[in-house]
């Protein structure tokens, strides 16, 4: 996946949006952590991992959070981390830190606790689900490639690094492959409850007004203002096209 669009920093580059932001880097050094200790101690996966009956039974709370911290191999622990640093760090500048670190904890819990609702549904999947280990930040990584899409719609990500789709559509996408994934697949090794509950726990707390109105309105009028400044710019220096290849060099 790839995405493109002007990052606020004066970092230029050619791909992802630019320097680690201070949540997202916190979040990227503990999970690389939990993966180390997870290598050193393999036991470690199985108290902290999510796994339904555990938390019930035996009222392992923390595997709600914990198991966001853990994964299953090196591509797994990679591919996370590019897509919360690709898709989160714009969120993160435009929300601060603070904010972010809350959002991506509700959604990384927000999946969480879809396990284990789904795992006490009358589905067939329902009884393997309650037994079965989740790990991985693929949940909360979910959370924040919902709210990018919500906040920037129509900014093309780039399925398979090959087929331009705007991230609206691309959320939809990903959200019914997650959705008949848990349902027709639900012994597949991959987590799709999660995932989907991930997008689900997003999508509501976005919508329930978490998200800070004044900050929001600060930001959209900022960036009016930053347009507006650019326009007249290139009006009166009469140099259009060599400011059009200033704007490209910090597209990422």
């Amino acid at each position: 996946m790839r995405s493109r669009y002007p990052s606020t920093s004066n970092f230029a580059s050619s791909f992802g949006p630019g320097p680690v932001t201070p949540a997202i880097k916190a979040i990227m050094i503990a999970n690389a952590a939990a993966y180390v200790v997870a290598l050193l101690v393999p036991a470690i996966t199985l108290g902290l991992g999510l796994r339904p009956a555990d938390v019930v039974g035996q009222f392992h709370v923390w595997q709600l959070v914990t198991y966001m911290f853990l994964h299953g191999g090196i591509f797994h622990i990679l591919f996370n981390m590019l897509a919360l640093w690709m898709f989160g760090v714009e969120l993160e500048r435009m929300w601060g830190s603070r904010f972010f670190t809350k959002y991506y904890f509700v959604t990384g819990v927000g999946a969480a606790l879809t396990t284990m609702i789904l795992s006490f549904t009358p589905f067939p999947f329902a009884n393997q689900l309650y037994y079965s280990l989740t790990i991985g930040a693929s949940g909360a990584v979910y959370g924040v490639l919902l709210a990018y899409a919500m906040y920037f719609p129509n900014r093309p990500i780039y399925l398979y690094f090959v087929f331009p789709i705007p991230a609206k559509y691309f959320v939809m996408i990903i959200g019914a492959i997650s959705l008949l994934s848990a349902m027709n697949e639900p012994g597949g090794g991959i987590a799709h409850t999660t995932h989907l509950g991930g997008l689900v726990a997003g999508y509501l707390y976005l919508k329930g007004g978490r998200v800070h109105l004044f900050s929001e309105i600060k930001y959209r009028y900022l960036k009016w203002r930053i347009n507006r400044m650019r326009r007249r710019f290139d009006v009166y220096s009469g140099g259009r096209a060599g400011r059009a290849d200033e704007v490209d060099r910090r597209v990422h």
